[in-house]
């Protein structure tokens, strides 16, 4: 006995009522068109515009004061202190060329501040590793107020510490020198550095390090050859956080540096005079400030987003 298989037909059925709904890629059913919409896609769609609405505000926020600075920088002294603001304008680079020449070098402020915030981001990082990993492994009573109080070292005033600091690194011949801002920079680094690199080693599962040691690895040797790699986006965003911090820093470096240390704040802060204010050399050198962490960050962006969204916001 025989059976016989008839084809389907190729011609699409027409939806029906009860298929008069489909997805829109958003996770919300959609009515196709002509049919009103349900209250549910209604409300996403408004949520939608309404974040798209307070990103742009923040981005604007963000920008055009820079942008406007960047501006300024290239403008002569009329067109920057003009009544209406000028969009369109002549360029010139006079005040980049002041900057850099007579007494206003701005050469070695630059290299005092790469030489004192590359140092002492370096320095946090390496020992905010080694702390933070034996806060995270380390099991005993009270972890949790020994990590508060180490982040609470960081929450303190600047004003609180700067006396007590001044007079120690006075008394060991720190002051206007460069190891005094990379010791007076770690003072408020480290205790950050610690708590964030604590927070991302404890992502970590124990268990690939106990198979590092199952291996015959030490326990440095698994340490630097299985959990470091596995960290590599929170020691990036650990690096350029205290980057940002030390590079940015006027209160330490106006108590603790000299003629021999100051630093680009510094220097910024000598153009505002009693006599006036160049805004032209000013926004120059806030766009010499400014451009390199925000090229620095945009360079390491993937690993700062990664680090910012994996671990680092838990805390201990």
């Amino acid at each position: 006995m025989s059976t016989s298989m008839t084809p389907r037909s190729s011609v699409p059925r027409q939806a029906g009522p009860d298929q008069a709904v489909r997805g829109n890629g958003h996770g919300v059913l959609a009515a196709p068109p002509g049919v009103p919409q349900s209250p549910l896609e209604e409300s996403s769609r408004r949520s939608r515009w309404v974040v798209g609405l307070l990103l742009a505000v923040a981005l604007l926020w963000t920008l055009v004061p820079l942008l406007w600075m960047l501006l300024s920088s290239f403008k002569n002294r009329t067109d920057v202190t003009s009544a209406t603001p000028q969009v369109l304008f002549t360029p010139t680079m006079d005040n980049y060329r002041n900057l850099f020449t007579g007494s206003n070098n701005l050469g070695p402020y630059i290299w005092h501040s790469v030489l004192a915030a590359g140092i002492s981001a370096l320095l946090a990082v390496c020992l905010g590793a080694l702390a933070g990993y034996g806060l995270a492994r380390t099991q005993m009573r009270g972890k949790k107020h020994l990590a508060f109080w180490i982040i609470s070292t960081r929450m303190a005033p600047i004003a609180a510490v700067v006396v007590p600091l001044f007079l120690i690194f006075r008394g060991l011949g720190l002051i206007d020198s460069i190891p005094g801002l990379v010791l007076a920079y770690l003072t408020f680094n480290l205790p950050f550095a610690i708590w964030l690199m604590s927070a991302f080693f404890a992502e970590v599962p124990a268990s690939l390090e106990e198979s590092a040691l199952v291996a015959g690895c030490t326990r440095w040797q698994a340490f630097r050859t299985v959990i470091l790699p596995l960290t590599k986006s929170g020691l990036v965003t650990t690096f350029v956080l205290c980057l940002v911090f030390a590079w940015n820093d006027y209160a330490f470096a106006v108590v603790f540096s000299g003629p021999n240390s100051q630093t680009l704040p510094i220097a910024a802060s000598q153009l505002v005079t009693q006599t006036g204010i160049d805004w032209g050399q000013l926004t120059a050198i806030g766009t010499i400030v400014v451009v390199p962490m925000m090229l620095a960050g945009l360079a390491v962006r993937r690993w700062l987003v990664t680090g910012l969204t994996l671990g680092a916001v838990t805390g201990e």
